[in-house]
């Protein structure tokens, strides 16, 4: 049955446990990895990172497309281990409050969310920009507030698709996740052919085997270039948000999840090597290293590339890559706060599903306003936020995956040495990616306390310590003010180890 509520629906069992109503079975292994595909932004990734990765670590930037993907893939291993036994929505969330208690559990829900908001405000930023760029309207494309407004109702648009339905997203993002993946293969294969055929740039490099060496660049920049190829990586885990959604709950996402990170791994490392060869890492014109193409790779080498309507192509396809992440930022975020309140640890009203889409309607256009308010607070403090809000993302993808690598760990720790597939697909892998991604968030944290990292700076401290850190610890105020207003779940009392998860019968 159903209690209703502002226009919204609440699924109770016949218990009288509140469960959460979404509709189950929408989407099948397919639809789940180009969810997990299209939730990476391939396109869009790449274009406002390979830039800044060349800035630290030269020609070995693909080689850092590869060791980022190593914790991301043991990561994923204990994503699919949890997920096989506990498919609830919240991910992070429920399996952290499982393992270790609802602190943490709370801040591993308030990272995915952090996370999530503070990509929004990019996306915005970078759909605007590139939207005037397609139609060649230069003079709109420096002007700050025209990009503004582009960006929001683009953000707006992606948020109302959301709340429409995942089918509607899967079969949406099948079509824009094949678009990426022919304008990045028209990309490598028409820089790698330009500079074999001795029709480069000036700076145009042929290819070496010892760009995938990461070793020699010194630690601080290893560090730097490893934080921000993770953020190229994140996304994936939206496969397991919608795990509640999808048929065969338990198997699909975890499957999912492994072959989307190696579709990716794969993508990344080839046109990372090929935007690297043909423009090269210098400072000056399309080089790499020039930080007027820090946020906008591809659409600076395009037009020497591929010419008019190639370049016409990209944008478009950057354009409607950034666009569409929303959507699927979107889905794990709100999700993840719906679960959030379906047990208690936040006000109840994130829990409303719409009764005609059956999804989580208050929480996804909360998400999208926060996002939104982020982005304009950022707007008027500082116009370089979006090179620092990238890798502020970071810290909170590094604490929250870590964070469900150590749970998966813990949560069954009593199994771990059964035999020898659960010593190494339950705890060995999942405990070095935690590892990994602690050691990475630790120091990378204490690299950003710099005022001379990144490029603004706040309180004489580095942007990108004040964005990524200070946000992490508003989660820790808010949980406290919540503890004291609604204990209930502090106590444990609405969600521990064995507690059931809550989804409907499908």
């Amino acid at each position: 049955m159903s209690d209703v509520a502002h226009g919204e629906v609440h699924a109770v069992d016949p218990d009288g446990v509140e469960v959460k109503g979404l509709r189950t079975g929408s989407i099948g292994l397919l639809g789940a990895t180009v969810i997990g595909l299209a939730s990476t932004a391939p396109v869009f990734s790449l274009a406002t990172t390979i830039g800044l990765v060349v800035a630290v670590v030269g020609v070995k930037a693909p080689a850092f497309m590869l060791i980022a993907f190593v914790p991301m893939l043991f990561v994923a291993y204990a994503y699919r281990e949890l997920n096989a036994v506990i498919p609830d929505c919240g991910t992070t969330f429920t399996w952290a409050t499982k393992a270790f208690g609802p602190h943490a559990g709370w801040m591993g829900g308030w990272a995915v969310a952090v996370a999530g908001i503070i990509f929004l405000g990019s996306a915005a930023e970078v759909t605007g920009i590139y939207f005037f760029d397609l139609f060649r309207l230069e003079g709109l494309a420096e002007n700050e507030f025209a990009i503004a407004v582009v960006g929001i109702v683009f953000i707006v648009l992606m948020t109302y698709l959301a709340y429409r339905g995942l089918q509607i997203a899967a079969w949406m993002q099948t079509v824009l996740v094949g678009l990426q993946y022919v304008a990045l293969g028209l990309i490598a294969v028409a820089g790698l052919y330009a500079v074999y055929s001795g029709n480069g740039t000036d700076g145009s490099i042929t290819p070496e085997l010892s760009w995938l060496n990461p070793f020699g660049v010194g630690f601080g920049p290893f560090v730097e270039a490893t934080l921000l190829c993770l953020f190229i990586y994140w996304g994936w885990d939206a496969i397991l948000a919608v795990n509640e959604e999808t048929k065969d709950p338990e198997k699909t996402p975890g499957r999912a999840a492994l072959i989307a990170t190696v579709i990716l791994l794969v993508g990344y490392v080839v046109v990372t090597a090929a935007t690297v060869s043909y423009a090269g890492v210098g400072d000056e014109g399309i080089g790499l290293s020039n930080p007027d193409n820090a946020s906008n790779v591809f659409s600076v080498i395009a037009l020497p590339l591929i010419g008019e309507w190639g370049t016409a192509f990209v944008l478009l396809v950057l354009l409607i890559s950034t666009a569409a992440s929303a959507q699927t930022t979107i889905l794990p975020t709100a999700r993840g706060t719906l679960a959030m309140a379906v047990y208690k640890a936040l006000p109840a009203r994130f829990a409303s599903v719409s009764p005609k889409y059956l999804t989580p309607g208050f929480s996804t256009f909360v998400a999208c306003a926060i996002g939104l308010s982020f982005y304009v607070g950022m707007k008027i403090i500082s116009d370089s936020f979006l090179e620092d809000s990238i890798e502020s993302i970071s810290l909170a993808i590094a604490f929250y995956y870590a964070l469900t690598a150590f749970s998966c760990v813990w949560y069954f720790r009593r199994e771990s040495f059964a035999n020898a597939k659960s010593f190494i697909f339950v705890f060995f892998l999942p405990l070095v990616g935690g590892l990994a991604l602690t050691l990475i968030f630790f120091i990378s944290a204490y690299q950003m306390l710099d005022p001379d990292y990144g490029i603004s700076t706040y309180f004489g401290i580095g942007g990108v310590f004040v964005i990524g850190v200070g946000s992490l610890l508003v989660g820790v105020v808010l949980m406290l003010l919540w503890q004291w207003r609604a204990p209930a779940f502090f106590r444990g009392e609405t969600l521990k180890h064995d507690t059931p998860v809550l989804v409907p019968d499908e």
